[in-house]
């Protein structure tokens, strides 16, 4: 591997894929971390757990921490040391109505926030509950890292245009597929452009995020399948009338926490949260998508302008801020059925966006 930041991207990627298979991490100065979820080492104990700042007040220990950030990660005590079997019942939020009565746990001084919240992201790049044994006895060689090498690996301007081909669609017959790839990242996003590719038009852009239920099984819980098809049909439009559209498709399931974490979500959610509180209490991010990287793939395919349809102002000001002139938003509405009315007036009245 070549380019700035190789080694560097490197050993996050390794850190990732230690924390996918359950093995020791260390991040920068911080003490060695064992992911809760994927570990398989059942003698294994540890002093004090960390979690995330919407575990903490799921379990009523917010009002017990000293930091002045309340979205820090909380550090926990409890009156026995964590194995996994324990720490799993405290992180994983499906088991709260199976085990609410839990601790007493104490919120302990953590001096060490900077690699704790990379921690929970690495995590979150993981696909695994954010929650972690810290310290843990015995212990095996961690995978390292540092806060430098997870920026690396998350730069977008290592992205590469790894192929392209011709695929002509049922809605249009002239489009062609471009997929791109990180060296260090395993997810594959694609771009495809539907019609002519022409620098005399602006083209019509669509930012739509890998949704495996919506996008391929028809699920009703969102509006991502028909958003997509949608987006196709608009776009099949355009090349009929001589100008050309660009769908990107981001490979980032559940606005960034994986399919896994998704579908816990949606277990949540069937409990009455709605998606913001359902991510909250698995101490996820409620938005976590990666938009610099869509602005990174229109730059390798030398668009620099677009018409952006989506309803998402932060779309706007993502692509804004990363040097892509949105010339014109376009709506994109597609209805709603019962199974999504709620999940839409979530997206509208907590997340901002543009719908009736």
């Amino acid at each position: 591997m070549t380019g700035p930041g190789a080694p560097s991207a490197r050993r996050a990627a390794q850190a990732i894929d230690a924390v996918r298979h359950g093995w020791p991490v260390r991040l920068g100065g911080g003490p060695q971390l064992l992911p809760v979820e994927t570990a398989s080492a059942p003698a294994v104990k540890a002093p004090t757990l960390l979690l995330s700042a919407g575990r903490a007040v799921t379990l009523k220990l917010a009002n017990q921490k000293e930091a002045a950030d309340p979205r820090q990660p909380v550090l926990i005590r409890g009156a026995e040391p964590f194995d996994l079997a324990s720490a799993r019942s405290v992180a994983d939020p499906a088991r709260d109505l199976l085990d609410p009565l839990r601790g007493p746990f104490r919120a302990m001084p953590l001096d060490w926030p900077d690699e704790a919240v990379a921690a929970l992201e690495l995590a979150r790049r993981a696909g695994v509950l954010p929650a972690f044994l810290v310290a843990p006895e015995p212990g095996d060689e961690p995978v390292c890292a540092s806060l430098a090498d997870l920026d690396a690996w998350s730069d977008p301007q290592r992205l590469l245009i790894a192929t392209r081909a011709r695929l002509p669609l049922a809605r249009a017959a002239e489009a062609e597929l471009l997929v791109f790839r990180k060296p260090d990242d395993l997810r594959e996003h694609a771009a495809l452009i539907v019609g002519r590719q022409s620098a005399d038009t602006v083209p019509l852009v669509r930012l739509h995020s890998e949704c495996l239920t919506g996008d391929v099984f028809g699920s009703l819980k969102c509006d991502c399948g028909p958003q997509l098809d949608h987006a196709l049909d608009r776009m099949a439009a355009e090349a009929d009338e001589g100008r050309w559209g660009i769908l990107l498709y981001l490979r980032q399931e559940g606005r960034g926490i994986g399919l896994v974490n998704k579908l816990r979500a949606y277990r949540l959610q069937d409990q009455g949260f709605d998606t913001v509180d359902a991510n909250e209490r698995l101490g996820l991010p409620d938005e976590s998508r990666d938009f610099a990287t869509a602005a990174a793939m229109l730059r390798l395919m030398e668009v620099r302008a677009v018409r952006l349809l989506t309803n998402n102002p932060a779309k706007v000001a993502a692509l804004t801020e990363a040097g892509i002139t949105v010339e014109e938003r376009v709506p994109h509405q597609t209805g709603s059925n019962a199974h999504n009315l709620r999940y839409l007036r979530t997206k509208r009245d907590r997340a901002g966006h543009l719908l009736g």
